[in-house]
């Protein structure tokens, strides 16, 4: 078992929940983590995450679990197309009803794609920073990608457009559609405040 050097921690601000992880960033970005949260059903996710050394995402494989249910996910990334397979035990939608099916039904949607987003993660919300240099960048400058975006706990994959702005020394506005939120980062880039969200413990 690989033991990673750095671990950092999150509590949710919106709900009950949390996110740790601990994580090895020497050569882009290996990271192990496990969020739990009180949101739209009550449940808990553990994921494993890499990245190359350009910090774009080459895979990610998670598992969210809830009472009577579990449905996995494992997304891959080589020679610029994205690879997705799930699995489903029990019964998600008997708590809740609403919640899509897991994964894409055409991962060539996600061509233009290279950072992947769990729902409500800092974690993830530091990749496309870290990967565009923008905790160094200077004010004013703003970035528009693509992202593979994980919702939770469904594990539905969505391609999702999002901004990042420069508003400030450490500060980066974010936003995806109607929604904008406010995100510190710590020295070296981590997310550590997410407004409204999650602040680092």
């Amino acid at each position: 078992m690989t033991v990673l050097p750095r671990a950092f921690a999150w509590q949710r601000t919106d709900t009950v929940g949390g996110e740790f992880v601990t994580l090895d960033d020497r050569r882009g970005l290996h990271a192990k983590g496990v969020a739990f949260a009180a949101d739209n059903a009550l449940y808990t996710c553990r994921y494993d995450l890499h990245t190359d050394e350009s910090w774009a995402s080459t895979r990610l494989e998670v598992a969210v679990e809830g009472a009577g249910w579990l449905r996995t996910l494992r997304m891959e990334r080589a020679a610029g197309r994205w690879r997705v397979t799930t699995s489903e035990q029990g019964n998600l939608e008997r708590v809740l009803p609403t919640a899509p099916m897991s994964g894409i039904e055409e991962p060539d949607r996600l061509h233009a794609v290279l950072d992947v987003d769990l729902h409500n993660s800092p974690l993830t919300s530091t990749l496309p920073i870290r990967r565009l240099g923008l905790h160094r960048a200077e004010p004013g400058t703003k970035v528009d990608i693509e992202a593979a975006w994980v919702l939770l706990p469904s594990l539905a994959v969505l391609p999702y457009a999002q901004s990042y702005e420069v508003i400030a020394k450490s500060r980066i506005r974010y936003r995806s559609e109607n929604f904008v939120a406010d995100l510190d980062l710590t020295a070296d880039g981590y997310v550590a405040e997410y407004s409204g969200l999650a602040t680092l413990a």
